[in-house]
C-alpha cells in the first residue's frame, strides 16, 4: 500500500535567467494551481526565482516542465531541481507568491 508521503514529491527549484519583472511568479502560481501543486514562489535578491513545490509526482514534474519554459517574456537560462526528503509544514494545499528573499 502506498503511503501519502511516498505519493507526494517535494522539490526546491531555483530558476536563473531573465525571470524577474516578466510575470514569472504569477505564471508559476497559476500553473501550480491548475496542476494541483502546493507551495510557494519568490524572487531572490540575486535575480533568480526560487520555489518550493509539493504534490503528486506527475503534477510536480509537469510544473517543472512549464517552469523551464516560463512566461512569454522570460528567458530561463538554468533551472536546478533539488530533492527534498522532508515534507514541509502543511500549507493547506495553496500556492502563494512570497515577497523577495
Amino acid at each position: 500500500m502506498t503511503t501519502p508521503e511516498r505519493s507526494t514529491l517535494v522539490r526546491r527549484i531555483l530558476v536563473e535567467g531573465v525571470v524577474q519583472g516578466v510575470g514569472y511568479r504569477e505564471f508559476t502560481r497559476r500553473a501550480a494551481l491548475r496542476l494541483n501543486v502546493s507551495g510557494w514562489v519568490r524572487n531572490r535578491s540575486d535575480g533568480a526565482v526560487e520555489a518550493l513545490v509539493r504534490g503528486p509526482p506527475a503534477s510536480v514534474e509537469a510544473l517543472i516542465a512549464e517552469m523551464r519554459q516560463g512566461p512569454r517574456f522570460a528567458a530561463v537560462e538554468r533551472l536546478n531541481v533539488i530533492k527534498h526528503d522532508e515534507t514541509p509544514s502543511d500549507d493547506g494545499g495553496t500556492f502563494v507568491v512570497r515577497s523577495t528573499a
